[in-house]
């Protein structure tokens, strides 16, 4: 039903507050400084919207225009404002007492106007549930927007009253109000909120979740979606939330023994597939704990005729596939397909040329343990009472990968080699954007020194006449942005205010030249950055000069790049292993990942470099922050010691 209101005029003496207004319990939203421009408007043009009342024993209560009606109090107040009396009539719409939407009619005024006080919303769209019997989705069609959200405001509005009033008090922050809603149940709520707040005044958002998460495990947690079908099939208990994603399991107990039942089965299916004698179930594997554990490895076998058949057959597909992931027009879907494939055809290969031996297998098994929302098989483990006293073995590969040391030598096709050089020059131009005082007498060096024409050119690193050096690359799209966005922010920086276009060269000359030094070495230094050819390290015998300027300017690379997904993707697995395992120290991940494919290891080593791992040691965080392919470092610029050598990381795995 659509409604309509008497418009009238009503003396601004006569005008209150309305208790149905949803701003009413939040006095900050009517401090001076909040309407003071509003204020400033109606003075000089008149209230241009009319207020929305209704009549509240002989007053009007404002149910709609909180703001206005404060702007019009401090109007009257302000003895300097002409026009403005308790008697001076304004512009009204007048809503009838029987009317039953007052809060829905306050609250679609106040969402249209200036941002409502986040509590006020919530609570409102919880009051007209309770109060005028609406339903989320009447609620969503009134207010123009989804269920989903309408039930997302409604979560918060539902929390229990004395952590809202926490939150409104500012006793608590709006964040750690929200955290509560974590969980469902109002009680539990109550329970963590008087806990925490007895142990510490200052409650976070993390600690409320962590708190939380003792009482339940959440249905869209990898470990609720995973268990969630046998749990209810148990007759687990459940909180139930508006939104189904954020229902709690509350039987954590029940969950755990769930989980760890999956595991053991996947754990037991591992074991008679390939003969192992033992099998195990741990929710998180602990790398610490399983240091005193043995690892054995499937040895090279030789294939029988067909075997040996299918092997060159896959070897020459593999040729194939990798001369084909050489086009540089290949779209990306096209291109993970051909990765699943290789990966498939190497397990394939491996398979058929590796296996356990029988004396391994009798003292060998498998532990299954929950990890990044999946299963994750660790196998070929020894019991510390099972390992040999001496295996006379030493591992000269890469965990898990097959072939002597020489065929995992990571080695960089010429595609991939020229798309290095570029991502460096452009790593270079943004080293000289930050710099550019030294920007500034390289480039003016050049000039002169080209000019004179005394002999050769001092360098060709940079191409310093006027015109930006074009720089080609196959997956331009997907390298790292971190040097792009120092280059755009050091060109927010400059001042332009000579350069319009409206102006003459010779009155824009005039401009430039009034300007302060260092603006100007701003500019030389954007401009002079732009020009940098596609490069790697510089050799100081054969460009000493542009060699010793990297060495000042971008003494690491990784100020201005970052590996990622792009590049990993065009390593084969087996660098990758070997990255991990002997340049960055991580043996046992290395280890562990051999069973993955392809694409899981891309994936690992993206989230490894995009945010270092809390469980990382000091050595191992130092070596992933400094780690780059070697020729794209500046020369004579010690890199970060390696965690541990080639024969440390082989005893440990």
């Amino acid at each position: 039903m659509t409604h309509t209101f008497k418009p009238t005029t009503v003396a601004i003496g006569d005008l209150v507050a309305h208790p149905a207004n949803v701003r009413t319990n939040s006095p900050e939203t009517y401090a001076s400084e909040n309407i003071a421009n509003l204020k400033a408007s109606i003075a000089v043009l008149g209230l241009l919207q009319p207020l929305l009342v209704q009549k509240i024993d002989g007053k009007f209560g404002v149910l709609a225009g909180g703001r206005r009606h404060a702007a019009l109090i401090e109007l009257v107040a302000d003895k300097t404002a002409k026009g403005f009396t308790n008697r001076t009539k304004v512009d009204c719409r007048l809503v009838p007492d029987d009317c039953d939407v007052t809060t829905a009619l306050s609250l679609a005024e106040n969402i249209t106007q200036a941002p409502m006080n986040a509590i006020d919303e919530f609570e409102a769209f919880a009051r007209m549930m309770e109060v005028d019997g609406q339903t989320p989705e009447t609620i969503a069609k009134t207010f123009g927007t989804t269920v989903a959200a309408v039930k997302g405001r409604l979560r918060y509005g539902l929390i229990h009253p004395d952590i809202r009033a926490a939150a409104r008090a500012k006793s608590i922050t709006l964040d750690t109000m929200k955290a509560f809603a974590d969980h469902p149940s109002q009680e539990v709520q109550r329970e963590v909120f008087e806990a925490l707040t007895k142990e510490d005044n200052h409650v976070q958002a993390y600690t409320v979740r962590n708190a939380l998460k003792s009482r339940g495990v959440q249905v869209s947690d990898d470990i609720g979606a995973f268990v969630r079908k046998d749990y209810e099939a148990r007759g687990g208990a459940i909180a139930a939330d508006l939104l189904d994603e954020h229902s709690v399991l509350e039987d954590s107990a029940l969950v755990e023994t769930i989980l760890l039942e999956k595991l053991a089965a996947a754990a037991e299916e591992a074991r008679a597939e390939i003969g192992f004698a033992w099998a195990d179930a741990v929710i998180q594997y602990d790398f610490a704990a399983m240091a005193d554990y043995g690892r054995v490895y499937p040895g090279p076998v030789e294939p029988d005729e067909e075997g040996s058949r299918r092997v060159d057959e896959i070897t020459a597909e593999l040729e194939k596939l990798e001369h084909e992931m050489e086009n540089e027009e290949l779209e990306d879907e096209a291109y993970n397909d051909l990765y699943d494939r290789v990966d498939a055809l190497e397990a394939e290969a491996r398979d058929l040329q590796e296996t356990y031996s029988a004396g391994d297998l009798a003292r060998s098994g498998v532990i299954a343990a929950w990890s990044h929302g999946k299963i994750s098989l660790h196998v070929g483990l020894v019991r510390p009472e099972d390992k040999a006293e001496s295996s006379g073995k030493a591992a000269s590969t890469a965990p898990g990968e097959k072939g002597t040391a020489d065929s995992d030598e990571i080695t960089y096709p010429a595609s991939l080699t020229e798309d290095l050089k570029t991502e460096r020059a452009m790593a270079l131009g943004a080293a000289m954007a930050m710099h550019p005082e030294a920007t500034l007498d390289l480039t003016l060096f050049k000039l002169v020194t080209d000019g004179l024409g005394h002999s050769m050119s001092v360098t060709e690193a940079i191409k310093v006449d006027a015109r930006q050096e074009y720089r080609s690359h196959a997956k331009i799209e997907e390298i790292d942005t971190t040097s792009l966005e120092q280059v755009a922010e050091a060109r927010d920086a400059l001042d332009l205010s000579w350069a319009d276009d409206a102006k003459s060269p010779a009155d824009q000359f005039a401009l430039f030249r009034a300007l302060d030094a260092g603006e100007k070495a701003k500019l030389v230094a954007f401009v002079t950055s732009s020009t940098t050819r596609p490069c790697f390290a510089r050799d100081r015998k054969r460009d000493s000069l542009m060699h010793d300027f990297e060495v000042e300017i971008m003494p690491d690379i990784r100020a201005h790049w970052t590996p990622n997904a792009a590049l990993f993707n065009r390593f084969k697995k087996a660098w990758l292993l070997k990255i991990l395992g002997e340049e960055l120290g991580l043996a046992q991940e290395a280890v562990t990942l051999a069973s993955s494919t392809k694409k899981q290891v891309v994936e690992f080593c993206d989230k490894l470099f995009a945010e270092p791992f809390a469980t990382l040691t000091e050595a191992q965080r130092a070596a992933v922050a400094s780690w780059c392919p070697p020729m794209m470092q500046t020369a004579g610029v010690e890199p970060a010691e390696t965690p541990e050598d080639e024969t440390e990381v082989a005893e440990a795995a």
